[in-house]
């Protein structure tokens, strides 16, 4: 039986059941693409490719007159052949939005951005491109298709003074109800470690539910975390996080856990792990304090903390690697804004004559 500190193993398991779930809701075809992709995905990412095969699958049955007298069981790999580039273009119309009843017979609207197609169209090209290598079709439509075009947002982060409000706010509670009051007499050091440390180290919110006890080392100040590719590394804090750290593992002392999750470093008021859903409610909780303007999320504090490290540092590939980006490009265009006021002072500091 695997105990509740395996993590990362327990949520490998919760991912792998669920693909499976999906994959026998799949033309069963599919299950050989999914096989070939293993060993270069994550279990994440091979369960969002599930979800967006089985909603391009579903458009082709209700709407392509090749498919309409079909069920999904009853689609094979030949059939991808009947489908073009103009049918590839309707289901990119069709994501805009769309309706889908839920199991309890719900209807649902549904609708998507031009990041949200350009991603189930990356995953229809990553679909048919597998087959087409091993020539067993002859056409690519995905890849006759242009990635929509995506409009940046400008990141939303915390400004230095509402960061220090924040911390305050979470220390102090005053501007919480009385009800929220009487948890945070239990929570506090706990919430105010936890938030310090994502500001502090810009780890992930997955990242941070999955710590140990045994992953804190006070000798160098690092934690041992595992990244999305399933990568473990060594991410360092400074005296701040140190600090909250210690406080909160005082305090944590004192708790008795729940059987399997006694070295888990982040418990809820069950006296079991923290989930990602709850460190989401906390950090939505604690930021309406500060800001009404902005929407926080546990990775807009990650953009915060890769803004305060750039501006710093001024070194992207630094930035690059503590966050945790395999692809530098990635980070350069998450903190263009900063580049280019970067750019903008480079050009004032050279002088062409003296005055």
């Amino acid at each position: 039986m695997i105990k509740n500190n395996d993590y990362h193993e327990q949520q490998n398991i919760k991912n792998s059941l669920l693909l499976k779930e999906i994959m026998y809701s799949l033309p069963s075809f599919t299950f050989e693409f999914f096989r070939g992709i293993e060993q270069t995905t994550t279990s994440k990412t091979r369960i969002a490719y599930a979800y967006d095969l089985r909603l391009f699958f579903e458009f082709m049955l209700e709407y392509h007159k090749d498919f309409k007298e079909k069920k999904m069981s009853d689609i094979i790999l030949v059939d991808l052949e009947k489908i073009n580039p103009d049918d590839v273009e309707m289901y990119l119309e069709y994501l805009s939005f769309y309706k889908k009843t839920d199991t309890k017979g719900n209807i649902i609207e549904h609708k998507n951005t031009e990041r949200g197609k350009s991603r189930k169209l990356a995953s229809l090209r990553t679909f048919y491109t597998y087959f087409y290598k091993k020539q067993k079709i002859k056409n690519n439509p995905a890849l006759l298709i242009d990635l929509p075009k995506i409009h940046d947002k400008n990141i939303t982060r915390l400004e230095i003074d509402e960061v220090a409000r924040l911390l305050d706010e979470v220390e102090s509670g005053d501007k919480l109800t009385k009800s929220q009051k009487k948890y945070h007499n239990h929570t506090k050091e706990r919430d105010l470690a936890l938030l310090t440390l994502l500001l502090g180290t810009g780890i992930r919110v997955s990242e941070c539910v999955g710590l140990n006890i045994s992953d804190i080392d006070f000798n160098v100040n690092g934690i041992r975390i595992i990244r999305k590719g399933g990568n473990e590394v060594i991410i360092y804090f400074g005296d701040e996080v140190e600090d909250a750290l210690t406080i909160y593992l005082e305090k944590r002392k004192s708790i008795i856990p729940v059987s399997g999750h006694e070295d888990a470093l982040f418990l809820s008021m069950q006296d079991k792990r923290l989930s990602v859903r709850s460190v989401q409610n906390l950090v939505k909780k604690y930021s309406k304090l500060v800001t009404s303007l902005k929407n926080i999320s546990p990775h807009k504090l990650r953009s915060t903390y890769g803004t305060n490290l750039y501006r710093e540092t001024g070194d992207i590939y630094l930035v690059a690697d503590v966050l945790g980006h395999k692809d530098v490009n990635t980070t350069k265009k998450h903190y263009a804004q900063i580049e280019d006021q970067r750019r903008r002072k480079a050009a004032k500091i050279i002088r062409l004559r003296n005055d």
